[in-house]
Parts: structure tokens; C-alpha cells; sequence
């Protein structure tokens, strides 16, 4: 780069000097011929007035001692030639002088000459013209000159500069692109223990070198630390996991307890209290056969709340197996089955076309089957009512929700609403364990979304759910 730039730059210099001089040069050797020619025409003035051809001639004959003039000639006013001077006799002289009438003095170059023609006049008045020809050798010699003087300078300067540029590259370019192999070693080999030598003992570039290394000291610090972290985290992970692991299994071996060892006894309550009723109903009375009765709700209640437990836990527990699902028609199978419940009711279900998402197809419908039968449990004591499942955008977000027209809630408790065993109307109003939006929940979460509601007392509630 250091030689391109010194030779571009000579380069320019010494065409730019040529240029200059040439140019000067010509505009001389122009200036040179006018003042011939006007010496020429002032020394012919007598013998165009006595029409003396001789003593042109003498005077023509002095311009053998300039070496460029190759011809000359004077010319009478009316541009017959009148005499010639030639100092080869090959040479051509135009019979005509080639001049504007009104220009005083005219020149032209050809074929490596320079012409000029410039006019003779005595007392204002027109006599004649004069024409030299000359030969441009002067100028191609001096170009010559400049050309192997410009090429000389030209490789000392080029020589002095390549010895500087290898200087400058031992002392500077080395150790920058030794440093960069570093660099590269440590950014493909991620080894960050590798250190750059340093080539000189003070400077820029030592400076650099010590910079470097320093830099690497931290990284390989941090590096050291972060390797430490991650072990640590490792550790703890695994630690978590086998945790996580042994309470999964307690869980797996209580939801075992609760399926088999608590259903027996709940079975046995069942079984002797309808066994009272029916074998031993005219020992009893009304209020003993009552607590009987009540007493086999009770159980028959236990019973679906630890159905509700064990679905809960299963949430937890469950792997998602996420797949295309088609929510539009799962809702609709979960209406054919609401309506089957209570044939007689007069209750408009809509639900939106085309919903469709990806998830798990079977806790999903969990959603749909608790949302959906919330809505039809919480519109049966009105006489008609409308529930709707369908998605709209809020905020930017796309969200599904269950909407209907019954009892509702105060929106003061509506953060108590999914949490496991909570109620905000009593069971003799509206049976259930309180375990199924707490479930509804989980399955939410699981798959990335949440779970809000709004309501009203009396004005219907909506659930909205995001995937």
C-alpha cells in the first residue's frame, strides 16, 4: 500500500511538472517565432515598397542561425510569395499565407511543426505577411529529458520508500497481524489461556500486546467462574429433579391411597347407610331416615371430590402431547352432552367456526367440559339463556372465551375463583367441590397462556383463556 500510494503520488508530481513545462515551454518557443517574424516583416518593409526580392532574400537568409526555423517566406499584400528561405529544399512553403484579414498574427502545429503567419503593414496600411516554419525537435528532446530524469527520481524515491515500507512492516504490520492470528486462534478455538508476544519492549503496539493479554486474564476469569456457575447449577438441577422425582412418586403413591383406601371405607358408609333405609325403614322415623339420606349425599359428594383431586393431580402430573385441535368442534360435542343432561331447558349455544389451535386435545377439553358446564350450571334457574365460546383479539392478543347470561360473581372476589376448594356461591344454590377452575387453570398454564374472568352479580360472567 505504502508503494502504490509514493508511486501514485510521483507519478502525478512529475506529470504535473512535464505538463507545466511543456506547456510553458511552447507558449516561449510561440513567443520566439512572433518576434522573428515581426524582425523579418520590419527588415523587408523596403524591399516590398521597391519591390526588391534580393534584399528579401538577404534578410530571410539570416534565419540560418536559429537551428528550429526550417523555412520562412515574405509575402506580398496580395499573397504572391516574394521571397523564400528553405534550409532543406524538400521542404514545402504554401504558395498562400493562411491568415484571417482580421487577425494580426495567426500560428498552427501539424505533423511536428509549428507555423506562423503575421502581417507586414507600414504606416496602417497592409504590405505583406511573413511565414516561419519551425521545427518542434527542441520540445520532444525537452520531454525526452524530463521523461528519463522523472523515471530516475521516480525508482530512487520508489526504492527509498519499499526500504521504509519493509521497516514500517517489521516494526508495525508484523506484530498487528500477530495479534490478529491470536485473535483468531482464540475466537475459533474458544482457548482463552493463549497470550500474544510482545515484539518490542515499549511503544503503541507494546501497549496494545499488554492491553490484549489483559483482557484475555478477564475473559478466561470469567470463563473460569462461569464454568464453576455451571456446574454448581448442573448439580443443583439434578438435585431438583431427583427432588422432583421422589414427590412425584409420593404424589403417584398418595393419589393410590386416595383412589383405593379412602374409596372403601366412603363405599362401606354407602352401602350400610342404604342398607339401614331399605331393611330397617319401619324401625326408623322421618328424621332418622333423613340423616340416613343426608348422610349418603355427604359420601356420594366425598366421592366426586376426590374424582376432582385425582384429575387435579393428574394435570400436574400429565405430558402434554400437543397436536392440532379443532376447539370449534370439541365444544360443540361438550353442548350435545350439556343438553342431554337437561333436554327441557331453553338455552342458545353459539360457538364460533374455526377455532383452532395446537395443544393437548385431551386436557383441553377439560377446559371446554369444566368452562362450558360452569356456564350451563350458573344459567339454570333462568328461564331462558344464551352461552357463547368464540376468540377475539384484546390488546394485541388473540383470547378464547366462555360467556353467559346467569348468576355471575362480584368482581371483588374474582381473584378467589380458581383456586382449589373456593366458592362464591353455596351448594345448596349451585352444587360443586370448587376444584375445577383450579384445574382449569393448571391446564392453561401448562400450555403457555392465562386464565382471567369478568362478571357481574346477576349480569353473567366470561372466561378468557389464552394457548
Amino acid at each position: 500500500m505504502n508503494m502504490l500510494v509514493s508511486a501514485t503520488a510521483l507519478l502525478l508530481a512529475c506529470a504535473g511538472f512535464v505538463v507545466y513545462d511543456l506547456a510553458t515551454y511552447r507558449q516561449a518557443l510561440l513567443r520566439n517565432l512572433s518576434i522573428q517574424s515581426q524582425v523579418t516583416g520590419s527588415n523587408s518593409v523596403s524591399a516590398l515598397l521597391f519591390d526588391d526580392p534580393d534584399s528579401a532574400r538577404r534578410t530571410l537568409s539570416a534565419l540560418e542561425f536559429a537551428p528550429n526555423i526550417l523555412a520562412a517566406c515574405v509575402y506580398t499584400s496580395g499573397g504572391k510569395q516574394f521571397a523564400a528561405y528553405r534550409r532543406d529544399g524538400s521542404i514545402d512553403i504554401p504558395a498562400r499565407p493562411r491568415i484571417q484579414e482580421s487577425e494580426e498574427e495567426q500560428h498552427s502545429s501539424a505533423h511536428g511543426k509549428i507555423t506562423l503567419v503575421h502581417t507586414i503593414v507600414f504606416h496602417g496600411k497592409l504590405i505583406g505577411f511573413t511565414y516561419i516554419q519551425s521545427d518542434i525537435q527542441p520540445l520532444i528532446a525537452r520531454l525526452e529529458n524530463y521523461v528519463a530524469i522523472s523515471g530516475l527520481m521516480l525508482a530512487l524515491c520508489l526504492s527509498v520508500a519499499l526500504f521504509l515500507s519493509r521497516l514500517a512492516r517489521r516494526s508495525i504490520a508484523e506484530p498487528i497481524q500477530k495479534l490478529a492470528q491470536v485473535a483468531g486462534r482464540i475466537s475459533q478455538d474458544k482457548e482463552y489461556s493463549i497470550r500474544a508476544s510482545r515484539d518490542q519492549e515499549e511503544g503503541e503496539l507494546a501497549e496494545l500486546v499488554d492491553a490484549f493479554n489483559d483482557m484475555l486474564s478477564q475473559i478466561e476469569a470469567r470463563d473460569r467462574s462461569l464454568q464453576a456457575s455451571h456446574e454448581e447449577l448442573e448439580l443443583r438441577v439434578s438435585q431438583r429433579t431427583a427432588e422432583l422425582t421422589a414427590a412425584n412418586k409420593e404424589l403417584e403413591s398418595f393419589s393410590y391411597s386416595v383412589s383405593h383406601d379412602l374409596r372403601a371405607p366412603l363405599r362401606s358408609i354407602d352401602g350400610f347407610s342404604l342398607a339401614l333405609l331399605e331393611d330397617y325403614a319401619d324401625k326408623l322415623d322421618d328424621e332418622g331416615k333423613s340423616h340416613l339420606t343426608r348422610i349418603r349425599a355427604a359420601t356420594a359428594r366425598m366421592a366426586v371430590l376426590i374424582d376432582d383431586l385425582l384429575n387435579l393431580a393428574r394435570v400436574a402430573r400429565a405430558e402434554l402431547n400437543r397436536q392440532p385441535v379443532n376447539l370449534s368442534a370439541m365444544a360443540s360435542s361438550v353442548v350435545d352432552e350439556l343438553r342431554k343432561t337437561g333436554p327441557d331447558r331453553r338455552v342458545d349455544f353459539v360457538v364460533q367456526d374455526c377455532l383452532e389451535t395446537a395443544g393437548d386435545g385431551r386436557l383441553l377439553r377439560v377446559v371446554l367440559e369444566n368452562l362450558l358446564g360452569n356456564a350451563w350450571k350458573y344459567t339454570s334457574k333462568r328461564p331462558s339463556a344464551r352461552i357463547e365460546f368464540a376468540k377475539r383479539q384484546l390488546n394485541g392478543e388473540a383470547a378464547y372465551f366462555v360467556t353467559d347470561d346467569g348468576a355471575g360473581f362480584d368482581p371483588a372476589y374474582a381473584g378467589r375463583l380458581f383456586g382449589a376448594f373456593q366458592r362464591l356461591h353455596g351448594v345448596n344454590e349451585f352444587p360443586g367441590t370448587g376444584v375445577g377452575l383450579a384445574t382449569v387453570q393448571r391446564i392453561i398454564h401448562r400450555h403457555g397462556g392465562r386464565i382471567w374472568a369478568e362478571g357481574a352479580v346477576g349480569k353473567g360472567a366470561t372466561f378468557y383463556f389464552t394457548l
